[in-house]
């Protein structure tokens, strides 16, 4: 395919903005359809302007400059179709423009773009935040702050456990990822890089073990944390003192693990003994990911808090808390504000994504898939014990754990030569994190090319595979929010 081939916006020559006309997905071409090297010209053209004018801080995966897309498919500025099983970093949680999606958020844009709900009544604002109390996993009255960010709504919850509880310590996990401005970066422990330079960060933030995927697997029994707590509380800090423990009820970018069962409800007990708040940060494990609304109902556990962002607005910048009522009326007018956060075109893509996953059955469609992932992937692992060391998740949310960093990096690459979009995660692990729309085929397509990835990498390496540990490449992509 020659570069003049490549594919353009449809758009409306007098001002070169796209029409929104309906274009037809990909002309039921073959996915993936490869039709330059990788990358294309096109791409390369890009990735040379990026890292022109750009911050060198971003961490990119590898050359992929996407144009437009459809369900779980994306087509490059050359015109090569990708299988997306990353979704945008668990985003795109109904896919690439669903017509659903981009109809409200056309509709609301010919309205209304923006006026600012923190000083004013907009009426979107309050029927988003409705319809996520709704759903949102917690007994009783509750309210809702909306942001632009995970890690923004990270932040507010941090400010809002410390003004209600008037305590000033929390608690988080090693390799948790709770975002990068200050407060969630001192909650975040994924990666030392990420607090290198920037110190000091917020005070009275203390860091336990989180499950062990190790333990998990082998099914015997997980205290580290619990013992951990039990020394914090008797050493460093008095539990009175602690307002709330942040976790992931599935840890995203520390490696996609999924604690074993009664974990979490031995955490909300040790909480519930201290007077501590829980709090679920749910910006990755979220919105329909693991077949249920939200990952700590697979648990019979309720939070005080609630954090979502990602896949909320399938790709628009919205997040997300939800606290008990009583925690959110404890603070007055003006204690938390912000000018964009629940901004009408975001939340028009909220309420139209709320409205597919519980409308056409996606929690069902999940679970049903995901059992189909996880199945296969468990198929190659027992091809390649030497290079895949577990398969973990729940729904679309599954972590490939290899032999080590180096060897995630390859898997990773190997999928992206052949179409398929995967991220890496944690030191060692390839996440599948695809639009919740993906289809069974689809599917199978993606387990098709990651054993040809594993077996091509297994048989590269052969007996002389890279050492395991903190091994990742220095472009390996981290967390977003």
């Amino acid at each position: 395919m020659t570069t003049t081939d490549a594919p353009t916006r449809r758009s409306d020559p007098s001002t070169d903005i796209p029409t929104g006309e309906p274009m037809t997905p990909f002309d039921g071409r073959p996915v993936p359809d490869l039709r330059t090297e990788l990358p294309g010209p096109r791409t390369g053209e890009v990735v040379q302007r990026d890292h022109a004018v750009t911050s060198p801080s971003l961490p990119r995966a590898y050359p992929f400059a996407p144009l437009r897309g459809s369900g779980s498919v994306l087509e490059d500025v050359d015109g090569n179709l990708f299988l997306d099983f990353n979704a945008g970093i668990a985003v795109n949680a109904t896919g690439h423009a669903h017509p659903r999606v981009v109809a409200a958020v056309r509709q609301q844009a010919g309205e209304l773009l923006h006026y600012s709900a923190s000083d004013f009544f907009l009426p979107i604002y309050s029927e988003t935040a409705e319809a996520l109390a709704r759903v949102a996993p917690i007994s009783g009255p509750t309210r809702v702050f909306l942001t632009n960010s995970g890690a923004e709504a990270v932040e507010g919850a941090l400010k809002l456990v410390r003004h209600a509880t008037g305590r000033s310590e929390v608690v988080s996990f090693y390799g948790a990822f709770h975002g990068r401005t200050y407060g969630a970066l001192s909650l975040t422990s994924s990666k030392a890089k990420y607090h290198a330079g920037f110190g000091p960060l917020l005070p009275g933030v203390h860091h336990v073990p989180y499950a062990d995927p190790a333990k998990v697997a082998a099914g015997e029994p997980d205290t580290a944390t619990f013992e951990a707590l039990e020394r914090l509380f008797r050493h460093d800090v008095d539990p009175r003192e602690v307002a709330a423990v942040f976790v992931e009820p599935i840890q995203g970018e520390g490696g996609y693990i999924v604690p074993a069962e009664g974990w979490l409800r031995r955490l909300r007990e040790v909480c519930d003994e201290h007077q501590i708040l829980l709090v679920a940060d749910e910006v990755q494990c979220g919105m329909g990911r693991t077949g249920r609304m939200w990952a700590i109902e697979h648990t019979g556990v309720e939070p005080d808090v609630l954090i979502s962002a990602k896949g909320l607005a399938s790709g628009l910048p919205l997040g997300a808390f939800v606290a008990r009522a009583e925690l959110m009326e404890s603070w007055g007018t003006g204690t938390h504000g912000s000018t964009y956060g629940g901004s009408p075109v975001p939340c028009a893509a909220a309420l139209a994504t709320l409205a597919v996953i519980e409308e056409e059955g996606l929690l069902e469609h999940v679970a049903t898939v995901g059992e189909r992932v996880l199945g296969g992937l468990r198929e190659i692992a027992e091809r390649h014990p030497d290079v895949v060391v577990d398969v973990r998740g729940v729904g679309l949310m599954i972590g490939v754990q290899l032999s080590s960093g180096p060897v995630a990096a390859m898997v990773q690459q190997a999928c992206f030569q052949r179409g398929l979009l995967v991220l890496e995660a944690g030191e060692d692990v390839v996440r599948m994190s695809p639009p919740l729309v993906v289809t069974a085929e689809q599917v199978e397509t993606a387990l098709r090319i990651v054993g040809e990835a594993v077996g091509e990498v297994a048989e590269t390496v052969g007996p002389d595979l890279p050492a395991g540990g903190p091994g990742r490449p220095a472009t390996a992509a981290g967390g977003g929010r």
